[in-house]
């Protein structure tokens, strides 16, 4: 797996409070007004189309075939940072974040995923993580690095499985 930090883009906010105090020096309000409005609606309306639709309004790039699972949540900040390839999944209450507000600086990074790629329910993926072409990403994982195509992960944070551990969670 890869090191995402080196995709990261970082702002300086220097000062006394942390950087999240400083979000609207990095987005206008009613851009992230307008973006929590059309999250909401994509999180809850039950259409695969309306919701890739709702997303596309954003600036994510959503190829044909998504399907967003009900509750996920991309970025709120910086949807325009999130790539889903044609057919991927993303599961029930999964979260895409663009961004990562620290004490001193803020980050964000494009999360990519990848053709025919699969994210479980509850996943999380933080900014600049690439997810590869029909890589699985288990339930309740943290993606804190690249996923390579073809692979699966697991666990907080997301560890590649062995072959022994696919073999065994395939057997009753």
């Amino acid at each position: 797996m890869t090191d995402r930090h080196r995709r990261l883009d970082r702002s300086s906010t220097p000062g006394s409070t942390n950087s999240l105090w400083k979000w609207t020096d990095a987005k206008p309000v009613w851009i992230v007004i307008r973006n929590y409005i059309f999250i909401m609606f994509a999180r809850l309306v039950p259409s695969l189309r309306a919701r890739n639709w709702a997303l596309r309004q954003l600036g994510a790039h959503i190829g044909s075939g998504v399907s967003w699972g009900l509750e996920a949540t991309p970025d709120v900040f910086w949807p325009e940072l999130i790539t889903i390839e044609d057919n991927a999944i993303i599961g029930y209450d999964a979260v895409l974040l663009c961004h990562e507000f620290l004490q001193d600086e803020y980050r964000t990074g494009e999360i990519v995923i990848g053709k025919r790629a699969m994210v479980g329910a509850k996943v999380t993926i933080l900014p600049g993580v690439h997810i590869g072409e029909e890589a699985q990403v288990a339930a309740n994982s943290l993606v804190t690095q690249d996923v390579p195509p073809h692979t699966t992960v697991a666990g907080v944070p997301a560890q590649q499985m062995t072959k022994q551990d696919e073999q065994d969670a395939t057997r009753p």
